[in-house]
């Protein structure tokens, strides 16, 4: 499987990084498989700090081999567990570990969704009828040192 990690720089070498922040499904490296999903992430960030160029990395991704071999969450969508752990994150819950957590990403529209149902205003089912009408792109969470083992650089996209 393809998959994509858009940056300011070209990362042909992965590491897991815990962030300042509470991320949707805690810290590491961060992918898509989806190559506008990536862009928007490296635009995001060359907007945020002013740069003229962002980076798309290139990765060959054993998703077969890495289902037999780890620990790996997968959410098909914004069902109602996929909610609560991102909810759990994002507010520093400790939450079980995985090598790999693959599901929607939870962008700045969708958040609002998520935080309106984090202070009461939404229930779960009018959250979740909300977030069924949104496009979501999803993500690919590297976790630990070890699933990292099952990615390989290829090449990378520059982007202006």
């Amino acid at each position: 499987m393809e998959i994509y990690h858009g940056s300011l720089v070209v990362v042909d070498k992965p590491e897991i990084r815990k962030s300042d922040r509470f991320l949707d499904f805690g810290y590491g490296f961060y992918t898509t498989a989806s190559q506008v999903q990536a862009s928007r992430w490296g635009e995001k960030l060359r907007l945020r700090v002013g740069e003229q160029k962002s980076f798309i990395s290139v990765y060959d991704f054993d998703y077969e081999k890495a289902k037999r071999d780890l620990a790996i969450l997968e959410f098909s969508g914004a069902t109602d567990d996929w909610l609560q752990f991102v909810c759990d994150n994002r507010n520093g819950r400790d939450v079980k570990q995985y090598d790999i957590i693959i599901g929607p990403v939870a962008d700045d529209k969708i958040y609002q969704v998520v935080r309106f149902f984090e202070m009461g205003a939404y229930d779960k089912d009018e959250a979740l009828k909300r977030l069924k009408v949104e496009t979501l792109f999803n993500q690919v969470l590297f976790h630990t040192g070890k699933s990292l083992g099952f990615l390989k650089y290829k090449s990378y996209k520059e982007e202006r």
